[in-house]
């Protein structure tokens, strides 16, 4: 994945420092920025494809990329588990 798009966000002329913040505060003004921004779903695909484990990106927090991830890899497992669970069906079984 590319960064062509983060010439194009809202954040693009903003000092990098805002987007790390330290306190709540913090995140809640950076996600203020990345609302409406026209790259948020790029922003977000790239730090949860390059697991970015500090500061906003997309709109979330560390903790919800953390657990966004977490909610992926939960339903990965499930569906693998489902599809092993259907090869192993008899033919002719519901």
């Amino acid at each position: 994945m590319g960064t062509d798009w983060m010439s194009q966000g809202k954040c693009k002329d903003m000092d990098p420092a805002f987007f790390f913040p330290s306190d709540g505060v913090g995140v809640k003004l950076a996600q203020a920025v990345c609302a409406g921004c026209p790259v948020q779903e790029p922003c977000l695909d790239y730090a949860l494809s390059h697991r970015v484990q500090e500061g906003v990106w997309g709109g979330t927090s560390e903790c919800q990329r953390k657990r966004i991830l977490r909610r992926a890899r939960a339903t990965r497992t499930s569906r693998t588990a489902a599809e092993t669970l259907e090869s192993l069906e008899p033919a002719g079984r519901p």
